[in-house]
């Protein structure tokens, strides 16, 4: 084996090794905040619950068909919540273990997209708790038909509003994936300008396949989308800006 080749090897196992320490360090993170959260499972369950025990009928509950239930669904919600409020460390050491290999321009658009990316998700998911859920609950509490009580089930509801969180979330992200498509130079801005009629059809299609099928919900995730998409053509066009030249200095004659 050449020295070429033996000091190869022993770049990829260091780097092996300090994934495999980043990787600890943000499953470390994420059972610290688990830990404690632990002791508020119950109350964090109550929380998220809040939309709709609001628009059940008087003396409406919920109910859990499982005989664990009780147990592992607060459970599941903690390690959700847990891994939501780490998020940012995780992608910390995401960033610390690729950023050497990251060229200074290269660095200088990633911290922005993935600060941005962090706080969109955020956005989205408080979007969804904050209006979206109660409007959602509002309609379908009320449509029930005469002598049906509504009493959902723990587990089903907690499934019911995680996927909701993951599609606005995921959804609100539109203009970070917009700007990286311009980066990488598979589009630009006047494209995505041109294309603006199919991007309004396709968040409608988008937000069919994600929401409850009902009217309202869909057209709250669609039209957010449709205005994070002209969000997403300005951030591209500023990225696209060329910079002036730096003023003349040399002295005339």
């Amino acid at each position: 084996m050449s020295e070429t080749d033996h000091d190869g090897e022993q770049s990829f196992i260091s780097h092996l090794v300090e994934l495999r320490a980043r990787l600890l360090k943000a499953v470390a993170a994420v059972l610290v905040v688990l830990l404690g959260l632990m002791p508020f499972a119950n109350k964090l369950y109550g929380w998220l619950a809040l939309p709709l025990i609001r628009h059940l009928p008087e003396g409406g509950t919920m109910i859990a068909t499982e005989v664990a239930s009780p147990f592992l669904t607060p459970l599941k919600l903690a390690i959700f919540v847990a891994l939501f409020i780490a998020i940012p460390f995780v992608l910390y050491q995401l960033w610390a273990f690729v950023a050497p290999g990251l060229y200074r321009h290269e660095k200088r658009l990633a911290v922005p997209i993935l600060v941005s990316s962090v706080i969109l998700f955020y956005i989205g998911c408080a979007f969804a708790y904050f209006l979206v859920l109660p409007a959602v609950f509002a309609f379908m509490t009320g449509i029930a038909p005469a002598g049906v009580a509504v009493t959902p089930d723990i587990g089903r509801y907690l499934d019911f509003v995680l996927m909701l969180f993951l599609a606005f979330g995921l959804c609100f992200e539109v203009p970070v994936v917009l700007v990286i498509l311009v980066a990488l130079g598979l589009v630009t801005p006047e494209q995505l300008s041109a294309s603006r009629r199919y991007a309004i059809v396709g968040a409608f299609a988008i937000a069919a396949v994600l929401t409850p099928p009902d009217v309202l919900s869909q057209t709250m995730l669609a039209v957010p989308m449709c205005l994070l998409y002209e969000v997403g053509i300005f951030g591209a066009r500023a990225l696209t800006r060329p910079v002036p030249p730096p003023p003349d200095t040399a002295s005339g004659a």
